[in-house]
């Protein structure tokens, strides 16, 4: 099992906020579907005011490239995708349409 924690801004809007945690709380089956299908076995989402904190847990089929076609090839998770760019904002320094970037890991209990 590997470990991924990502972080993405959501736009400063408590409005925004309030409906997108929302969309999170029934999130589309064909979504669900798809994260399992890649080989994440747990993902956790926490806030901080606009802030967004993803924790990944993947089995050993799980790659960020594997994810991504398989992203690309499914019409309904582009539609999720596109519906949450509504509420979502790039962090700085992030690609032209790139959303969650992968955290550096810095300390662990020895």
């Amino acid at each position: 099992m590997a470990r991924y924690c990502l972080t993405l801004d959501l736009k400063n809007d408590p409005q925004l906020i309030k409906e997108y945690e929302e969309y999170h709380q029934a999130v589309w089956p064909e979504i669900i579907a798809s994260i399992k299908d890649s080989g994440i076995s747990n993902m956790e989402i926490y806030r901080f005011q606009n802030r967004l904190f993803m924790i990944m847990e993947t089995t050993g089929s799980f790659s960020f490239e594997r994810k991504q076609q398989m992203d690309n090839g499914n019409p309904r998770v582009q539609d999720w995708e596109t519906l949450m760019w509504k509420y979502q904002q790039a962090l700085p320094n992030a690609e032209k349409g790139e959303k969650w970037k992968l955290m550096d890991k810095i300390f662990q209990l020895p």
